[in-house]
């Protein structure tokens, strides 16, 4: 997905075709349920500019944090450190009104890539106390974490890594993913540093957006059931390329495993360290 920025919002510079929007922001209120799949903006008045939640959890530190596509969002004075202050709000696309349902507190800025940095394509909101966190997408039910023990490391790891910092092996392990054209699976063709290349497909605006592993033995969407689907957060939604199959995932063990090593560097820790998938339904 080779995108431009086109709009600034606090400095940053979104990375989607234009659009405009109505929508007026409001202050936050309680009640609205935050997942994977669910679109957000990060401007409350432009609607079709556009990424995706990946997942939703908490981490070591106990902040809510959803994680999305760093290459979302351009702008290198606020690029690969932490945002303690409220800068760069994030919104339910479908719901702008309701006010931020968090704001950006890291990502990895795009460095002249059009699907981001090759290893550490994503991004950490903070999620305000007035949301609830949800396991349940529209088509996804995410079980923690993908854990492999003894599988090959993600480049981002720091030693000893963790089993949620090793890597899906090629060939044996399908993705399934979700986002505007519905849910797909697919097996993961190969693994370049932790990143992802599978049949599993989506457009632009899904970037950011889940992908969990199937488990053997589970059903795989289909009508029978609704299209349902649940298995481990196995990474996000990365771009499109020209190779076949087309659609790369940046791995979670990618990402879990970078939060560690800039947790372990960071004075006072960073946003996302220890992330886990939230349990709630």
């Amino acid at each position: 997905m080779i995108k431009r920025p086109i709009a600034l919002l606090m400095g940053l510079a979104v990375l989607w075709p234009a659009g405009t929007g109505a929508a007026q922001a409001a202050q936050a209120e309680p009640g609205k349920r935050v997942h994977n799949a669910m679109q957000i903006i990060f401007s409350s008045t432009t609607v079709d500019q556009f990424c995706t939640i990946g997942a939703v959890g908490t981490d070591k530190y106990r902040h809510r944090i959803a994680i999305s596509a760093g290459h979302c969002i351009r702008g290198p004075e606020y690029a690969d450190r932490e945002l303690h202050d409220d800068i760069a709000p994030v919104y339910d696309r479908a719901d702008p009104g309701f006010g931020p349902i968090g704001y950006i507190r890291y990502f990895k800025d795009p460095e002249g890539s059009g699907t981001g940095h090759v290893t550490k394509d994503y991004m950490v909101i903070e999620l305000v106390p007035q949301v609830t966190l949800s396991s349940q997408g529209p088509y996804l039910k995410q079980t923690g974490e993908v854990e492999v023990p003894g599988g090959a490391v993600s480049p981002n790891a720091v030693q000893p890594p963790l089993d949620n910092e090793r890597l899906l092996p090629a060939g044996g392990n399908e993705l399934i993913t979700s986002g505007q054209t519905g849910v797909w699976y697919g097996t993961v063709m190969s693994n370049a540093s932790g990143v992802y290349r599978a049949a599993a497909g989506f457009k632009a605006g899904d970037s950011g957006g889940p992908a969990i592993q199937h488990v053997p033995g589970t059903e795989l969407p289909s009508q029978a059931n609704n299209f349902q689907a649940s298995g481990p957060w196995a990474g996000i939604v990365k771009g499109i390329t020209i190779a076949l199959p087309p659609f790369l995932y940046t791995s979670s063990a990618n990402i879990l495993a970078d939060l560690r090593a800039r947790d372990a560097a960071t004075p006072g820790g960073v946003f996302g360290a220890g992330f886990e998938v939230t349990p709630n339904p």
